[in-house]
């Protein structure tokens, strides 16, 4: 996607968010080269942390570890694409709907062109795909959007149906790989929910009490 805005400066916080999501985007969008199993294999992690976050990172470090990229290619596509559909199908519409082409997608176009963001030429899919959504954030969030805002754009178009994707990840009988990337993406979500729901509370309690 391209927006039309320009890039502000970032928190730490804010780029490493940025950054997760612009991972885990490339990673649904399609199979990880080799340079990037080789770049998750030299992640660094914290020893003393334990919570879901670390966890996942673990996880996927050691997932790439033991990939090899024709078997990782080869899943992605049995997972993602198959002969006619994969085992999971990575849109919006599909989730909250049971079809393609639907509602959220004429709603998230709506969205996107008021943000400034306009679908480049060679993409073929529908922008509700889950990778088109993760770079929307990013993007948002290298750009010095407002924490509101971010929040207003994942709970319209991501909260209600993304870390269910990320979960059927994990299960997904054709996933090894993927199955970490899952746990990341649903454990970062998780996160990433309960963060932004506090800054729109925050927003509206300053709005009651003035």
């Amino acid at each position: 996607m391209n927006s039309l805005q320009p890039a502000q400066t970032m928190t730490d916080e804010d780029a490493m968010r940025a950054d997760i999501y612009a991972l885990l985007a490339s990673l649904c969008r399609s199979h990880p080269s080799s340079e990037l199993l080789h770049f998750l294999t030299s992640i660094e992690l914290d020893s003393h942390a334990v919570n879901s976050m670390a966890k996942s990172w673990e996880f996927l470090r050691l997932a790439a570890e033991r990939a090899e990229p024709q078997a990782v290619e080869e899943e992605y596509c049995t997972l993602f694409i198959g002969i006619t559909q994969g085992e999971i199908t990575p849109f919006a519409s599909w989730y909250l709907t049971g079809s393609l082409m639907e509602a959220p997608l004429i709603e998230l176009r709506h969205d996107l062109e008021l943000l400034g963001f306009s679908r480049q030429d060679d993409v073929k899919e529908p922008e509700d795909h889950i990778a088109v959504l993760l770079e929307v954030m990013s993007e948002m969030i290298q750009q010095g959007a407002s924490r509101e805002r971010q929040a207003v754009f994942y709970q319209r178009h991501i909260d209600a149906w993304a870390k269910q994707l990320f979960a059927d990840m994990t299960q997904a009988s054709s996933a090894v790989f993927y199955s970490a990337v899952g746990m990341l993406g649903e454990a970062f979500l998780t996160i990433e929910s309960l963060n932004l729901q506090k800054r729109v509370d925050a927003v509206q309690s300053v709005h009651l009490r003035g």
